[in-house]
């Protein structure tokens, strides 16, 4: 609808949804943001654009009330577009918008498994790239790999400490601080396997041991995404960029200067609290050096766009960066950070313990493993990333209304039932109108199709929650719905089971769009 009303205005169009049904099916305040261009007032402009739509058969009635449009949408427009649904199942939702974006997100060290922290901010990416894709957006999902720099030192040194004290029974001291967890009892015996047990106390091969257990640790991230259905185009090394470093310090020219014998980017200008080091005194660059090549790099590419979804505690590096995208001639709006905020994670109310396996931290994989990736994807896409989020595990393993996602799920597979009770064929309730259902089904119908308007409000708000909110509300229409009316047998049995088909498009279309496959049966089902 928002695009039929965009291409009609030639701008973008906010679509409200009036309270009070009687209103009609949707509302715009488009009259107001044109009052000042057209020096009119907002209701003599509403009458006048009211009045453009008198010959169109998308809509009943088109209504200026107060400044306001309000739209009724047509039984004949209504059914035929429910039909269309149906019939292009794959086609429902998508749109052709072409832009080119590169979205990174995760971006995680490869020194350690996920925990529960990047899990929200891998879930949050890989939502918003599910939704440009089915949008027509041409979206590189990217990881950049950390693989330069203290942190890999230290996961080297943190192996071959696990190692002596492990395998080689030797009282360790451990610096204050180095990695820990079960994952290092892996890597220790599989560096032992590989390269020998004398690697353990050889500090000059510490920096080789550390290269490959980084591998190693990338392997273990992967497959820990993959179990949560998200997959990346690309993999960037941070080792692989700093020997375009040169060019690239030469590229922002007065950007940068010298004093105290460093290099300094004059972040200040565009924003920082203060101008930041690239070169260290020795001629190292810093971490900010590696990510100022990199977005260079990115830039270079050709994206139109491109999105960062980054930890909240990222949130002060986020103007030293875009200066030094300015700095390199580059539109600083072009970059988009989106923040992802920790989690504080609960069972039966007491605050979750954390794993041996962890180390001092609660493992992604611990918690798929015990609530499924459906949950957990649910819960992390659910509320908006850059506020707190606090979810008790123990609801979420509940088998009941009070699980959301498990009350979603009933209601696909309860539509299935439903389905396959009736004497009906496919085909006859395929055939059959939705013109002339009463109120409610309406009112379910439309709720039904609003599925296109959720996808692009979500994906253009960067607000994935707003797909869950809608896909709840949607099951719990449809549960209420079939308390209320009798189905199975009613004299409009055909129609009313076409209606529950298209409810059913939406909530398997939504439900993929979070990458999670909607059953068509469950064990608890109600018969």
């Amino acid at each position: 609808m928002s695009a039929l009303l965009r291409e009609k205005f030639g701008r973008e169009v906010v679509l409200e949804k009036p309270k009070d049904r009687s209103f009609g099916h949707f509302a715009t305040p488009i009259a107001f943001s044109l009052s000042k261009e057209l020096r009119k007032s907002p209701m003599i402009i509403a009458d006048e654009l009211a009045s453009s739509f008198d010959d169109s058969e998308v809509f009943s009635a088109v209504e200026a009330v107060k400044g306001y449009l309000n739209f009724r949408l047509s039984e004949n427009f209504l059914s035929e577009y429910a039909t269309w649904a149906l019939d292009n199942p794959a086609e429902f939702g998508k749109q052709e918008k072409k832009e080119k974006i590169l979205l990174e997100f995760v971006s995680a060290n490869p020194t350690g498994p996920l925990h529960i922290g990047h899990a929200r901010g891998a879930v949050y990416g890989d939502t918003l790239l599910r939704l440009a894709r089915h949008l027509g957006y041409d979206i590189t999902a990217e990881y950049y790999v950390n693989d330069a720099g203290n942190q890999i030192d230290l996961l080297g040194l943190s192996i071959q400490l696990e190692g002596r004290a492990t395998v080689l029974g030797e009282d360790v001291e451990y610096p204050e601080s180095y990695y820990r967890g079960e994952y290092l009892t892996g890597l220790v015996l599989g560096a032992v396997e590989k390269f020998g047990i004398d690697i353990l106390n050889n500090q000059s091969r510490q920096k080789e041991l550390a290269l490959w257990a980084k591998d190693k640790v990338m392997e273990i991230i992967v497959k820990d995404l993959g179990d949560l259905n998200i997959f990346f185009d690309t993999f960037v090394y941070e080792s692989s960029l700093y020997d375009d470093w040169d060019r690239v310090l030469a590229k922002m020219g007065n950007g940068v200067y010298e004093k105290d014998g460093k290099m300094w980017i004059a972040s200040e200008t565009h924003g920082d609290e203060k101008d930041r080091v690239v070169v260290r005194e020795d001629n190292r660059p810093t971490y900010l050096a590696g990510d100022i090549v990199y977005h260079n790099q990115k830039f270079e590419r050709g994206y139109e766009h491109h999105v960062n979804i980054w930890g909240a505690d990222h949130h002060g590096y986020i103007p030293r960066v875009k200066a030094a995208v300015e700095f390199l001639d580059y539109d600083s709006n072009k970059l988009e950070v989106l923040l992802s905020q920790m989690v504080s994670l609960l069972k039966d109310g007491e605050p979750y313990k954390m794993s041996k396996r962890a180390g001092n931290v609660i493992l992604m994989s611990d918690i798929v493993e015990e609530i499924g990736s459906d949950a957990l994807r649910f819960i992390f896409a659910s509320k908006k990333s850059d506020t707190a989020l606090e979810f008790d595990l123990a609801e979420f393993k509940k088998q009941d209304s009070s699980n959301p996602i498990f009350y979603i799920q009933y209601a696909h597979a309860r539509i299935n039932t439903i389905l396959n009770k009736s004497d009906f064929s496919r085909e006859e309730i395929l055939n059959s109108s939705l013109k002339g259902l009463n109120e409610n089904a309406d009112s379910l119908l439309f709720d039904a199709l609003l599925l296109p308007e959720i996808i692009e409000d979500a994906f253009s708000s960067r607000q994935v929650q707003k797909l869950p909110d809608y896909l709840k509300a949607l099951a719990a229409s449809l549960h209420k719905f079939y308390y209320d009316f009798r189905i199975i047998g009613s004299e409009d049995e055909a129609k009313l089971l076409k209606l529950f088909m298209v409810v059913a498009l939406s909530l398997k279309t939504g439900l993929s769009l979070m990458g999670i496959k909607a059953k068509d049966h469950m064990s608890k089902e109600e018969e």
